[in-house]
């Protein structure tokens, strides 16, 4: 068993009762333990991969293994687990029906300005993820690249004791986590949503009209 964090797994398998010590497998060490879980599907063991908290190879270390135990022909199967990305989709009340998953941005604002200006026009939500650290900093670009009327959730804690989830204004997203420091707390979720669509969209006629009328 090869987990992202072992104390958090340990407790796991003990309230299940599996003996079996879990091995450290993070960002920091993937690519040497690739070697070994394919060492050890060679000697016909089995190998699970668990993350702390969400999903394997979903910005959780993961991907690498994976990869190198398909390109050897190893079987992988998936066992459904949390998702902080479909928790926070599931309840943000989207008018996209359509959404893309960009992650984390760059910290460095020219790589961070290029990203957005390149998913920004996009017609599809986009969902982010990010620390607290850095989150206001994020929203705050966001509503630089973006156009500050779109919606914005911010969803916090998922499945936590303290979650919370909310849908303001990507314009005053920053007003929103200044009036409360807990609101930089904890690991998010950030959804920019489509803007809803007009009330007279569908009776637009198409710019086309002259020339055809023509």
């Amino acid at each position: 068993i090869y987990a992202e964090d072992t104390r958090v797994t340990a407790t796991l398998l003990a309230h299940i009762g599996v003996a079996t010590r879990p091995v450290a497998l993070h960002a920091h060490n993937e690519a040497a333990r690739a070697a070994q879980v394919l060492a050890a599907l060679g000697e016909g063991r089995s190998v699970a991969l668990v993350s702390d908290a969400g999903t394997p190879a979903i910005r959780d270390p993961g991907a690498r293994v994976v990869r190198a135990a398909r390109d050897a022909g190893r079987k992988v199967i998936p066992v459904p687990g949390p998702s902080a990305l479909a928790a926070a989709v599931s309840a943000a009340g989207l008018h996209a029906e359509r959404l893309v998953f960009v992650g984390f941005v760059p910290a460095r604002a020219k790589a961070r300005r290029e990203l957005l200006d390149a998913v920004g026009s996009l017609p599809a939500a986009l969902v982010f993820f990010e620390a607290p650290h850095r989150v206001r900093e994020t929203v705050a670009a966001l509503a630089q690249a973006l156009d500050a009327s779109r919606k914005l959730v911010v969803a916090r804690e998922l499945t936590k004791r303290f979650e919370e989830i909310a849908r303001i204004d990507l314009g005053r997203a920053d007003e929103w986590f200044a009036a409360d420091p807990n609101r930089e707390r904890g690991e998010f979720v950030l959804i920019v949503d489509l803007p809803p669509p007009r009330a007279d969209a569908a009776h637009a006629l198409p710019q086309e009209l002259d020339a055809w009328l023509r």
